[in-house]
């Protein structure tokens, strides 16, 4: 069977380099003895790895070629094999209600999104491990005050802690893509409740990154409003907020703030 073409409206760039693809299979281990769930396994140059480990694996495609090609090539899996768009996925069904690994080179066109569904899915999802683009590595890994500091990195490290393994080059794939990639593992904390309105703290912290220029006092203004809105809608009388926004804190920036800071933040809008 020939090889599988990759298509660019799915954002495929095949992973050629068998050493590489070896050791994205082994950040895994981190968190052992449990179920893996591949995402976008293409024509399976990392699940032939990952199949050597004693523990269930599945794959997820949506590429009916690549799914013919993984059914051909890995008949051991054939029952693992899903196709489906893992966006679509309820993944509480996946191992039956089981925690798993989320790994994979994920499409680069999606991985924002593939992250924002582990965060939904973060009791069931102990450690996510992978490859993306090196600029959403950065992006997921900034500390407060780095101009790479955004809602991921705020929505991601309130929930796990974030390791940037390792840089992979261009040259490794098929076809090549115009940036550089780099391999992550994002492991659960200990945390189990914010200790806040998590809807809101998603809220606030996506709506004050949105303006990412301006000061909390101008970019959080809009959200304001629309809680009052919501008040009115429900009939109770509207908050004032005007002598929350007089405090120092709004005079900082988003990517000044903590996760901590960002809680401390949400209690405070919720309270007033």
């Amino acid at each position: 069977m020939k090889q599988v073409r990759p298509k660019k409206f799915l954002g495929q760039h095949f992973l050629t380099d068998l050493t590489i693809a070896n050791a994205i299979a082994d950040t895994v281990d981190a968190c052992p003895d449990i179920p893996v769930l591949e995402v976008g396994p293409g024509m399976g140059v990392m699940t032939q790895y990952l199949i050597r480990k004693t523990r269930p694996v599945k794959v997820v495609e949506i590429d009916f070629e690549s799914v013919a090609y993984l059914r051909k090539h890995f008949p051991q899996l054939e029952e693992g094999i899903i196709e489906d768009d893992f966006l679509k996925m309820h993944l509480e069904h996946t191992f039956a209600g089981q925690p798993f690994v989320l790994t994979g080179n994920y499409p680069y066109n999606i991985s924002s999104q593939i992250f924002f569904k582990m965060l939904e899915y973060k009791d069931l999802i102990p450690c996510c491990t992978g490859m993306i683009q090196k600029e959403v590595a950065e992006r997921i890994t900034a500390q407060p005050g780095s101009k790479t500091y955004g809602i991921l990195s705020v929505l991601i490290q309130a929930w796990y802690r974030v390791e940037y393994l390792f840089t992979v080059h261009e040259h490794v794939f098929n076809p090549p893509p115009k940036v550089k990639s780099a391999v992550i593992r994002m492991t659960r904390n200990d945390v189990t409740s914010l200790g806040c309105d998590e809807r809101l703290f998603r809220r606030i912290v996506k709506t004050t990154f949105n303006q990412r220029r301006k000061t909390l006092r101008n970019n959080i203004r809009p959200l304001l409003h629309e809680l009052n809105t919501q008040c009115e809608q429900q009939g109770l009388a509207p908050k004032d907020y005007g002598t929350l926004l007089s405090d120092e804190l709004f005079n900082k920036r988003p990517e000044q703030l903590s996760v901590a800071d960002f809680v401390e933040l949400t209690n405070r809008v919720e309270g007033v």
